[in-house]
């Protein structure tokens, strides 16, 4: 299935049903009694974040959605019957915005959160009990962007064939797209990493190049989605395999992310040294470590060496991060 991080759609609620003016009338009354009864309010169209879902796919095909409208009313004082919401539902981390404004509406980040983005006309008013009847008012229309951020525990950030797609697939079940080729991904790839003590989910992310923050190459499509991660595995080319300096990749990606966001330079990172079995490898990780301060694994994800350390690692910070000693919180 393809994956489909953006999508516009035009959302209607649904209109009020008509109120009733009507008049009852029989020889015990002197003067017809009105009866109208008040017409339905239409329905909502509500967004629901769902646990199930991982693409915005079914809103590139289908773009217009609108609520039942309200039932009319009729005569005895019978009122119109509520209009049905539209529920739609969505990927957890979608977020909602007003497509002319940019306002934002809603995160939904969390299973189950929902938000009404499009409310149901209220129903007519009719003249029972000698009320002053009313028209009944149309739905709230308007059109949404959504946006897709991907949740997961760590994040794979580095340059275009930094090793990030072999990665991923030497520490997982995925089996990502892999090639000598620049943005080989093009999407972000999931893949479940089975631990000693839990297990974790670990995001294949786009390569960025400098100027990612401004929008070029892949850019900000790929950074929205590190916002979410927990932790960020910056993979660097050790063997220079495409003549790059291993130091100045590392500082270029670092000030993308400086530049992106603050929080998102904040997150907790280590550096992962891939590539080691290339010729130069050796001599460039001694010259990284004496720059470079961050933690730093050295691995070969062709080869699968040096894998273990690295997976314990990423679980001895999760395990920090979704349970916090009274110390650390």
């Amino acid at each position: 299935m393809a994956f489909v991080d953006e999508a516009r759609i035009f959302v209607k609620g649904g209109d009020g049903g008509k109120g009733c003016e009507s008049f009852y009338s029989d020889k015990m009354h002197r003067k017809p009694t009105p009866d109208g009864g008040d017409g339905g309010k239409g329905g909502d169209i509500v967004l629901i974040a769902d646990r199930h879902l991982r693409t915005l796919l079914d809103f590139k095909f289908k773009q217009h959605y609108e609520a039942q409208k309200g039932g009319h009313a009729s005569s005895k004082g019978k009122k119109g019957k509520t209009g049905e919401d539209c529920i739609l539902k969505v990927p957890v981390g979608t977020v909602i915005r007003d497509f002319e404004t940019g306002f934002l509406i809603r995160d939904l980040a969390v299973p189950g959160d929902q938000v009404i983005v499009a409310r149901g006309g209220r129903g007519g008013i009719g003249n029972a009990h000698n009320k002053t009847p009313k028209l009944p008012s149309a739905g709230e229309s308007r059109t949404i962007a959504l946006e897709l951020k991907l949740i997961a525990d760590v994040g794979l950030i580095g340059f275009p064939n930094a090793g990030k797609s072999t990665l991923i697939s030497a520490v997982s079940k995925v089996k990502s797209k892999i090639g000598i080729y620049h943005f080989t991904t093009k999407q972000p790839i999931l893949g479940i990493v089975d631990g000693e003590d839990f297990n974790f989910v670990m995001a294949d992310l786009p390569g960025i190049i400098e100027g990612a923050h401004a929008g070029r190459g892949l850019g900000d499509r790929f950074l929205k989605h590190a916002e979410r991660t927990k932790v960020l595995v910056h993979v660097v080319d050790m063997g220079s395999s495409e003549g790059r300096d291993p130091i100045e990749d590392y500082q270029k990606i670092t000030l993308e992310l400086e530049q992106y966001s603050a929080d998102l330079m904040a997150k907790e990172k280590i550096v992962v040294a891939n590539k080691m079995d290339l010729p130069e490898a050796k001599e460039n990780l001694k010259r990284f470590k004496r720059k470079i301060k961050d933690a730093v694994y050295p691995v070969s994800a062709l080869a699968e060496q040096g894998l273990d350390k690295l997976i314990d690692a990423l679980q001895k910070i999760l395990c920090r991060e979704n349970f916090p000693t009274e110390s650390s919180a």
